[in-house]
């Protein structure tokens, strides 16, 4: 499904152009003529992300900002901010007031469709996060949720990576009023130093002369020490190809040079919350959730953690439109495995394929041992086009790698079969959807097992 935009704005030309721009890009778009009439809409229905004008009658910008991150409904939406405002000290008031970026309203459309799809893609990954946090809540796994991002930064780490000696002093000695700052002017070593560090922010120059900015953040972004950490980046102020390539990257925040101190500190201030926020997020999920609600021999979520989840995106399909795929899968003939090899063996098996699974999936899927040899993935906001290919995906993996177990043969082929079925807002239980998902596997089954059948 596309990501809802709205756009706040009174200036009736500029609000028809900017929806027929992001039209154009598949994003679905609503609009509001003043703050009041945007905040109304946000309430009956939380966007993916709001483009917000700053000069309105009535309450501005500004306000409309502060009273959506007063608003825990409205607290993780994010807002872009577009003006024809733009010293420094609005940019600063803006991002003060709770705007994750604000820029001109003459701008470079590729720039902020980079950063509108960069803001989205951090929103949905989060919103999943919280939807598992709800759904331990409803579990009674977890006694209570802070849905506040915590504000209190100070004292948090940062690394600084830029070449020039000036630059990294300039920025550091700021930085150092509020945060743990490490500076470090080598990239190679600049590597080494993240993966060790434990740092919330790492900040990174796009201008160094003997190395490449880009690709430095596209390792940091690999790397499994720094993969979720935060990274602004500083480029030049005609950079705009070199910008987008960073965000689509997945570099957190930007900076343009000369660097102005407020706008930094305002833009470090945001990150370090939100990182913090995800890291709670995180914890909540791997460690409040692993002993009540996973399956201890494959370490995948258990039936009764999928049900709840399930009812909890199915009714959020409801509301929004957007489907939930679900794919049962079946290892063929795994009754063999056990009697020719013994159980310790099958026990090996399981533990391989649910590997496997893991390793073919999104983040925000929901891989699940359902019982036995039987195995769910739940895809939000998938079609059944996309899950069909998904599931071809698995069958091919599974099928073409022969698993290795600790058995005198050394290896074994495994298959499996794969009924897959999706949610598409009509009215159906929980259960009703995965006997439909069932029903499918039955019939991948019966016509020969090792295929996909989608309904």
């Amino acid at each position: 499904m596309p990501a809802r935009v709205l756009i706040v704005d009174d200036d009736p030309t500029a609000l028809a152009a900017l929806e027929m721009r992001l039209s154009e890009e598949y994003f679905e778009v609503s609009t509001a003529g003043d703050g009041e009439q945007g905040l109304e809409q946000m309430k009956a229905d939380p966007p993916d992300i709001v483009l917000l004008d700053v000069v309105m009658p009535g309450i501005n910008g500004y306000e409309v900002c502060e009273r959506m991150r007063s608003d825990p409904e409205l607290l993780h939406v994010p807002i872009v901010m577009l003006s024809v405002k733009s010293e420094p000290e609005d940019v600063v008031q803006g991002l003060k007031a709770g705007a994750d970026d604000y820029l001109e309203k003459l701008f470079d459309d590729v720039v902020v469709l980079a950063r509108i799809r960069s803001l989205v893609r951090s929103k949905l990954m989060m919103d999943e996060f919280r939807r598992r946090e709800q759904t331990s809540n409803q579990l009674g796994v977890l006694d209570s949720e802070e849905d506040l991002i915590d504000s209190d930064v100070l004292g948090r780490r940062i690394l600084v990576i830029d070449d020039d000696a000036e630059t990294v002093g300039r920025i550091s000695m700021a930085l150092a009023s509020s945060y743990q700052v490490t500076s470090e002017r080598d990239p190679d070593r600049a590597m080494a130093v993240a993966g060790d560090g434990e740092f919330d922010l790492i900040v990174v120059s796009l201008t160094m002369d003997g190395s490449d900015g880009l690709r430095l953040c596209s390792h940091l972004r690999t790397m499994e020490e720094t993969r979720q950490t935060a990274i602004l980046v500083i480029t030049e102020p005609d950079s705009s190809e070199m910008l987008v390539r960073a965000l689509e990257i997945g570099v957190s925040d930007y900076l343009k040079v000369p660097v102005n101190t407020d706008e930094m500190m305002a833009r470090v201030r945001t990150q370090i919350k939100r990182k913090m926020y995800q890291d709670r997020l995180c914890a909540n999920y791997e460690t409040s959730l692993a002993l009540a609600v996973t399956d201890s021999l494959t370490g995948l979520h258990n039936r009764r953690y999928m049900v709840s989840h399930l009812d909890t995106l199915m009714e959020r399909g409801r509301e929004s439109g957007r489907p939930v795929a679900l794919l049962i899968m079946d290892i063929d003939h795994f009754k063999n495995v056990n009697d020719n090899y013994g159980h310790a063996v099958g026990d090996e098996v399981l533990q391989e394929f649910a590997e496997r699974i893991k390793r073919n999936v999104r983040g925000i899927d929901l891989a699940v041992r359902y019982g036995g040899e039987e195995f769910v993935v739940v895809l939000p906001e998938t079609d059944l086009e996309v899950a069909k290919m998904v599931a071809e995906r698995l069958r091919q993996n599974v099928a073409e790698e022969p698993f290795e177990v600790s058995a005198d043969v050394g290896t074994i082929t495994v298959t499996a079969s794969i009924g897959g079925t999706v949610y598409d807002g009509t009215e159906v239980s929980t259960d009703g959807l995965l006997r439909r998902a069932d029903e499918a596997l039955y019939t991948a089954k019966n016509q020969g097992r090792n295929q996909v059948v989608t309904v």
